[in-house]
C-alpha cells in the first residue's frame, strides 16, 4: 500500500499560468472559485490560486488539459465575453474529444480564434461548438438550411439570432417564425380565447428566443406592425415570402404535403431554416414526418445546406446531454 501511494504521489506534476489581469482572472475563477470546482472534478486536478498565478497539480495528460481549458476561457474574457458555466461544460466538452485515443486539446486552440458571431440588439450571440459555428455560417451564406438535432443544441436559438442579425442590418425586411401546433389538432377550437391566444402557447418559445435579442418595446411594436410575424404553419399557405427570414421550428411534426407547402413558399431575396428532431415525432401513427422526407429527398440539391447535431453540441444544463445519451444508448 505505502509503494501504491508513494507511486501515485511520484506522477503527480505541478504546472503554473499566470495571469495579468487579476480582475479577469476573479471571473475566471468564478464566485467561491466554483469554475475551478468544476474544472477540478472533471479533470481531477488540484487547482490552487497564489497571487496572480493558478498552480494546477495532476498527473501530465490532465495538467495539460487544464491549461488549455483555463488559457481558452481567460481569453473569452479578454475579448470582453463571458465565462458562464455553460462556457466551463462548453470547454470541457470540447477538449474531450479523441483523436487516435488522445485528448484533442488542438480543438480549444483552433476554436479559441473563432470570428463567427451574431450581433443583435440586446447582446452578442456567439455558437458554442463546432457544430453550431458550421451551422451558423451556413445560415449567413445559403439561402434554405436544415438544422437537425435533438433539445438543447441550439437550432432553433441560433436561427432566431440570425433572423434578427440579418433584419437589423437590412439584409431582410420581415422575420417569420413558425410551428406546426401538433399538439392542439381537432382540440384547438375548444380552447379559450380568440386565434391568437389559442395558438400562441405553442408558439411560446419562438417568443422567448425573440426576447432574447430585442428590446421588449421594439419586439411588440414589430409584431403589432406584422414585421415579425409568429403563426402557426397552417397560415403560410397560400403566401410567398419574399424578403423575408423564415423559420420553421419543430419540423419532425409537420407532414410530408405540409413541408413541401413550406419549402415552397420561398420568395425573391429570403432565406428559410428548417430546424427539428427526428426522435421526437408527435405525428399520429402511420404519419410520415415531412423532416425525413425533406431530408431524404433535398440531401443532394445544391445550395441547400444539412447541418446536424448530437448529445455533445446540449448547450443547456449537463445533465441534459445525459439524458439524451442514455435514450440513443437504450436499444429496448
Amino acid at each position: 500500500m505505502a509503494d501504491d501511494a508513494l507511486s501515485r504521489t511520484a506522477v503527480q506534476n505541478e504546472n503554473q499560468i499566470e495571469f495579468p489581469n487579476n480582475r479577469l482572472l476573479a471571473k475566471l475563477c468564478g464566485e467561491y472559485d466554483r469554475n475551478l470546482t468544476t474544472i477540478e472534478a472533471e479533470l481531477f486536478i488540484q487547482i490552487v490560486r497564489r497571487g496572480n498565478q493558478l498552480v494546477l497539480i495532476g498527473d501530465e495528460e490532465s495538467l495539460s488539459s487544464g491549461v488549455s481549458i483555463l488559457q481558452y476561457l481567460y481569453n473569452r474574457l479578454e475579448q470582453g465575453r463571458d465565462v458562464l458555466p455553460v462556457d466551463i461544460v462548453t470547454a470541457l466538452r470540447m477538449n474531450s474529444v479523441t483523436n487516435g485515443g488522445k485528448k484533442n486539446t488542438e480543438q480549444l486552440k483552433m476554436f479559441k480564434g473563432s470570428t463567427v458571431e451574431i450581433k443583435t440588439r440586446k447582446k452578442i450571440v456567439e455558437p458554442r461548438t463546432e457544430a453550431q459555428a458550421i451551422y451558423v455560417e451556413s445560415l449567413f451564406n445559403n439561402e434554405l438550411a436544415f438544422g437537425i438535432g435533438p433539445a438543447g443544441t441550439g437550432k432553433t436559438y441560433l436561427a432566431v439570432a440570425v433572423a434578427v442579425s440579418m433584419f437589423i442590418s437590412g439584409r431582410v425586411d420581415k422575420i417569420i417564425l413558425s410551428r406546426p401546433a401538433v399538439e392542439a389538432g381537432e382540440r384547438l377550437g375548444f380552447l379559450p380565447g380568440d386565434l391568437k391566444e389559442k395558438v400562441d402557447p405553442y408558439m411560446q418559445p419562438l417568443y422567448d428566443a425573440l426576447n432574447d435579442f430585442l428590446p421588449a418595446k421594439q419586439m411588440g411594436k414589430l409584431i403589432e406592425d406584422k414585421v415579425i410575424e409568429i403563426a402557426p404553419l397552417a397560415f403560410m399557405r397560400g403566401r410567398t415570402l419574399a424578403n423575408a427570414f423564415v423559420v420553421l421550428d419543430e419540423a419532425q411534426n409537420a407532414t410530408t404535403m405540409q413541408m413541401k407547402m413550406f419549402l415552397t413558399r420561398l420568395g425573391e431575396g429570403s432565406r428559410m431554416v428548417v430546424t427539428g428532431d427526428r426522435t421526437q415525432t408527435d405525428l399520429p401513427r402511420g404519419v410520415r414526418s415531412g423532416l425525413v422526407d425533406a431530408e431524404r429527398l433535398l440531401k443532394e440539391v445544391s445550395k441547400i445546406s444539412f447541418n446536424y447535431f448530437t448529445s455533445k453540441d446540449v448547450v443547456r444544463h449537463p445533465l441534459v446531454a445525459a439524458i439524451i445519451e442514455a435514450y440513443d444508448a437504450d436499444t429496448t
